[in-house]
């Protein structure tokens, strides 16, 4: 069962975590006026500024915000400040029956997916994967799309990605039609072998990662379609592979280890999406239904909230 967040509305209170490592500071600073600019409110977690090494406080303290944001009634959405590392850590500790019983907004990507696989695959809510607090909007040459991409969470809007916004390019032809799921790469690959691994099978899977060279994207990408991952899904949809360049002279390109694993999974895919770790940064719903036509090079996502 999908269950859609209600929209935000004007006065409203967004709680902002940091679920994984701290978030720049200066970052974090700039792009809290940017709720404001909204006509939101905010509530910051009582660990959001904590440092334990890569870390934004212990476990539990981490834990302990998520949880807070998600039973505080006051609280509307629940922003991420940053990603990093840390959400895997706290995901078979996380209280999903609070989640189910408290269904609201959840934004962040990165090393959030791991937490948007986990709170979807365990309660059926929508979460949003899109730009963060400290790591997109605070930047001082944070672009306005991606500022945008929060409109869609204050009036349920349908998601219609064309060239218009960037070039897409064909990788195996067909249509597809799925829940759309995924996220990096990096955290897809680690829920494997646990009660979080990611279910694709007859969705629609977006892949991005950065900073990976193409032997590590090879190795992932290997694993998933040795797990059946790649073929069991209904399409695929590649993001932004940003800075994912090898480091040696023998190597591989990017794009031929791309084509090799969506060639052998055989699914409807095109690459190119501004998904990810880029900008600007097109925010969608995941676990919501979309539709993805390579002959238009179209994508349509339905809204992800009521």
């Amino acid at each position: 069962m999908v269950i859609k967040p209600e929209r935000l509305k004007k006065g409203d209170t967004v709680g902002i975590i940091a679920p994984a490592s701290p978030p720049n500071k200066e970052n974090l600073e700039r792009g809290l006026k940017f709720f404001a600019e909204l006509g939101l409110n905010y509530r910051l977690g009582k660990s959001l500024y904590n440092e334990y090494g890569y870390l934004a406080g212990s476990d539990e303290e981490r834990l302990a915000d998520l949880h807070e944001m998600f039973q505080d009634d006051e609280v509307k959405g629940i922003i991420c400040a940053g990603g990093g590392y840390g959400t895997a850590r706290i995901a078979s500790a996380i209280d999903y029956k609070v989640i189910s019983r408290n269904p609201k907004i959840f934004w962040g990507y990165s090393d959030i997916t791991f937490l948007h696989t986990a709170i979807r695959q365990q309660t059926g809510i929508v979460t949003f994967h899109g730009p963060m607090i400290a790591s997109d909007l605070g930047k001082a040459d944070a672009d306005p799309i991606s500022k945008d991409q929060f409109k869609q969470l204050f009036q349920p809007t349908e998601l219609l990605y064309t060239e218009t916004t960037s070039e897409l390019d064909e990788m195996v032809s067909g249509t597809a039609v799925g829940a759309l799921v995924g996220g990096n790469l990096s955290l897809l690959s680690s829920t494997m072998g646990t009660k979080f691994e990611i279910d694709t099978a007859g969705k629609i899977l977006l892949i991005e990662d950065i900073n990976e060279e193409p032997r590590a994207v090879d190795r992932m990408l290997n694993q998933l379609f040795m797990a059946g991952k790649l073929q069991e899904a209904a399409g695929i949809i590649v993001g932004d592979f940003n800075n994912c360049v090898p480091e040696r002279e023998l190597s591989l390109t990017l794009d031929e280890v791309l084509g090799h694993y969506i060639k052998l999974a055989g699914r409807p895919a095109l690459k190119g999406f501004k998904m990810g770790h880029c900008s600007p940064h097109i925010a969608i719903p995941f676990g919501t239904q979309a539709q993805l036509d390579t002959a238009s090079k179209t994508l349509i996502v339905e809204s992800g909230i009521y």
